[in-house]
């Protein structure tokens, strides 16, 4: 289970002004915290049948948006807590559900931008 705190939240709702954002972020409390089961709830909400643990169905999402999520100017954004322009990256290759884009990004950043890129610098 990914469990994020009411300031990872609270932070999020800041640096996150949009409606996508705002109903994830709300759901998010509602789980009280947690991503996985924040994102089963979601997912059903925008026509996805998951069909896997919630666990590892966020996981299986967040690796699809990998390479999107580790590119160079994306990483910087990450650290520097420029989540929208992360999110609008995203956004315009349709590989996740803007509904769902808050949940990934607070799942790769408990992770661990670096260690969650990992696979990927191997390859280069």
């Amino acid at each position: 289970m990914t469990q994020v705190t009411p300031e990872d939240i609270a932070k999020f709702r800041e640096k996150l002004q949009n409606p996508d954002a705002a109903t994830a972020l709300a759901e998010i409390e509602d789980c009280e915290g947690n991503l996985e089961d924040a994102a089963m709830v979601l997912a059903i909400r925008v026509g996805q049948q998951p069909d896997i643990a919630n666990a590892e169905w966020l996981e299986s999402l967040a690796k699809k948006c990998r390479a999107i999520i580790c590119r160079e100017e994306n990483r910087n954004a990450l650290f520097t807590e420029d989540y929208a322009a992360v999110m609008r990256s995203l956004a315009t290759t349709k590989i996740c559900p803007p509904l769902l884009v808050t949940p990934v990004l607070m799942y790769v950043l408990q992770q661990g931008v670096d260690s969650f890129c990992e696979p990927l610098d191997t390859i280069s």
